[in-house]
């Protein structure tokens, strides 16, 4: 894998490397990139989709290795850690008075929340006098979304170092200038994502970027690409220009919020294939309006005064300008006449806050193939690694994602000798990829046994079957716990869980009973616990040894049939000829499989079971590319043959 990151940072072209744990891939792409970075004087880019992962390659990974490569090199590489301004303190709102609005919780008044409230921002007011870092991350325990509002800033609504009276103390300034100077630079997928596609420079110059976990930077790319809008939203934008414009200029807006909110509750929610004639009307004014306050509040914005004047002023420009933003984005996603063809998707959804309904307008793409194919790999030699990205025993599904060409790109299973290249060769794009396969340490024909129960009756829509529960206590049993419990939802988790507490007498642990980590926790220290939960634990959970000997899947973990953007992209891919089930849900089943299935070898000593409960697997047409998307483990469907393995495998460690 090293000798492959090597050649292509040498060379430019693009490669994906598929490398299971245990490989130290960290390494094999940290190694060359640090080299590339002190020999070209420009920072290499590593981005991450998880906390966990930032925080092993800069407290672990980078320094051991700076240490070690010094002699080699000449000097000590440098590295940072950079996120997005948002997620530091913001030294001057917690000095100042002025306050934002929060647009979502602001018409949803609960003293018990606000007193909540008040004891958070209170504690990180406290906080603030002791961090160095000001990087929300290192707040333990953590607080909600709300409160750390209440004390940082989104860039929008950053004053800037030229204006900002804190500037020189600034958290967010401090990190970007240590980003600045540093040859590995490590961040997160969405900063990764608006410093290419959102065209804001929020890093440091760079020719190369490295994507680790990169079987998620689709669904980050994609997250960040999106649009929402409130009839809350508009109101607190209105409210937020108050003194600052003309009266009746604040007022107009505070009014087109409130239609909004009319006209959306005689709307049915779902993905629409054209704008409501009400709704239309509505964003229309909004977008009208909104730009009319943000002309009455720009040419202020440099002008001196007050600190706090700025700061409002600050505030109300960035949600003015989101409204706007958003609002004519709605308003143009319905201008091909043809629904494949349009570049967005638009939907309403519904959710109950503090008994009130509240509805919100989704706009995102229909795909980020084309943006990351010109923003990001058209820009930067790009390295893109995971346990996962071989689905069905190929790159293509997502390569397709990523607008990478597909069919052309040479697949090797050794590094590639520098031939001049032209495999995988686009001459649209010039993009030219290789995808490498280094395997993984572990003999998983030998140490995982994968059981397909395929005598269990299909999934349906009313909970667990009793053959189910049955088939779970029956493996629970055998395995003497140890068992990790990965469920499509948290009905059926907790459905499992309770039945089997009533059943059996080991600790049944369950997600939402305490914090996840708090859980796994508990889970990894007694080994005779089961742990079920939802999705966060199909890619979160670490725990080697024989804690963890059996991994149970309910179902495959295919996205709702009813989900907007899956079901857009689905007929897109349908319009094209494709096979819109297989490229969009049975990818995104497969990835999910093949990460949960993936917690159990986590050191070459594990040994154990993958139980998947869905008969489909073995009874339908693509059962065979989910299969081959999964380890290679032993394949069985004799229940009794699993359970007098996970028998044995019990009585031996205990």
């Amino acid at each position: 894998m090293a000798a492959a990151v090597e050649r292509a940072l040498r060379t430019g072209e693009h490669l994906a490397v598929q490398a299971g744990t245990g490989t130290g891939k960290s390494l094999a792409y940290l190694v060359p990139a640090v080299r590339h970075a002190l020999e070209g004087e420009q920072a290499v880019i590593v981005a991450t989709a998880t906390i966990a992962l930032q925080t092993q390659l800069v407290d672990r990974d980078l320094p051991r290795l700076a240490k070690a490569l010094e002699p080699e090199l000449g000097r000590a590489p440098t590295f940072a850690i950079l996120k997005g301004r948002a997620n530091y303190l913001c030294l001057h709102k917690i000095q100042s008075s002025a306050q934002a609005e929060d647009p979502v919780d602001e018409q949803l008044f609960d003293p018990f929340q606000v007193s909540a409230l008040g004891r958070q921002v209170t504690r990180l007011h406290e906080w603030a006098e002791k961090t160095t870092t000001g990087d929300r991350d290192e707040l333990v325990p953590g607080v909600p979304d709300r409160a750390w509002r209440q004390v940082s800033v989104s860039a929008r609504e950053c004053l800037g170092a030229a204006r900002c009276p804190v500037a020189e103390d600034c958290f967010s300034e401090h990190a970007r200038r240590a980003a600045g100077s540093a040859h590995i630079v490590v961040t997160n997928h969405a900063m990764l994502a608006i410093d290419a596609i959102d065209g804001r420079a929020v890093l440091p110059d760079h020719d190369v970027v490295v994507v680790d976990e990169a079987h998620n930077l689709v669904d980050r790319v994609t997250s960040v690409a999106t649009g929402e809008l409130t009839a809350a939203t508009v109101t607190a934008a209105a409210r937020r220009c108050g003194k600052l414009v003309d009266q009746a200029l604040s007022d107009s807006l505070l009014d087109a919020g409130e239609g909004l909110g009319t006209v959306l509750e005689d709307v049915v929610p779902g993905r629409w294939e054209r704008l409501p004639e009400g709704v239309a009307r509505m964003l229309s004014s909004i977008r009208d309006r909104a730009w009319a306050c943000r002309q009455a509040l720009g040419p202020d914005r440099e002008r001196g005064g007050r600190d706090d004047d700025a700061t409002a002023r600050r505030f109300a420009l960035a949600l003015v300008e989101e409204v706007h933003d958003v609002a004519g984005r709605l308003l143009t996603a319905f201008d091909r006449e043809d629904p494949a063809t349009r570049p967005d998707v638009v939907w309403c959804s519904e959710t109950e806050r503090n008994s009130t309904t509240v509805r919100t307008l989704h706009v995102a793409p229909l795909s980020v193939a084309g943006l990351l194919a010109s923003r990001l790999f058209g820009r930067s030699t790009v390295v893109l690694t995971s346990a996962t990205l071989a689905l069905g025993g190929s790159f293509d599904a997502l390569a397709r994602q990523w607008g990478l060409p597909v069919g052309s790109a040479r697949e090797v299973t050794e590094p590639i000798p520098d031939d001049g290249g032209g495999h995988g060769n686009d001459p649209a794009t010039n993009l030219v990829w290789h995808g490498l396969d280094v395997g993984s340490p572990f003999a998983h024909a030998k140490a995982g046994i994968l059981y397909v129960a395929r005598h269990l009756p299909p999934p349906g829509r009313d909970g667990l079957p009793p053959a189910v529960l049955d088939e779970i206590e029956g493996l629970v049993r055998a395995a003497g716990g140890r068992a990790l419990g990965l469920f499509s939802s948290m009905r059926a988790a907790k459905q499992a869980a309770e039945d089997l507490r009533g059943r059996w007498d080991g600790t049944v642990l369950c997600q939402g009973d305490d914090s996840t980590g708090t859980l796994v926790t508990k889970f990894a220290a007694d080994v005779e616990s089961v742990l079920f939960g939802t999705l966060s634990l199909w890619q979160g959970v670490d725990v080697p040894g024989e804690s963890l000997q059996l991994v149970m899947i309910d179902r495959i973990p295919f996205p709702r049939p009813d989900d907007p953007l899956v079901s857009a992209r689905q007929r897109a891919v349908d319009a094209r000829g494709g096979n819109g089930f297989l490229t969009v849900s049975a990818t995104h089943a497969a990835l999910l499989l093949a990460q949960g299935a993936g917690r159990l070898l986590r050191g070459t000593g594990d040994r154990g079971v993958v139980a998947l409960l869905d008969s489909r697997v073995a009874t339908k047409q693509y059962g065979g590319f989910l299969r081959g998307s999964l380890p290679p483990f032993w394949t069985t469907q004799d229940p009794a043959v699993v359970r007098g393995a996970l028998e044995r495998l019990r009585d031996s460690v205990g």
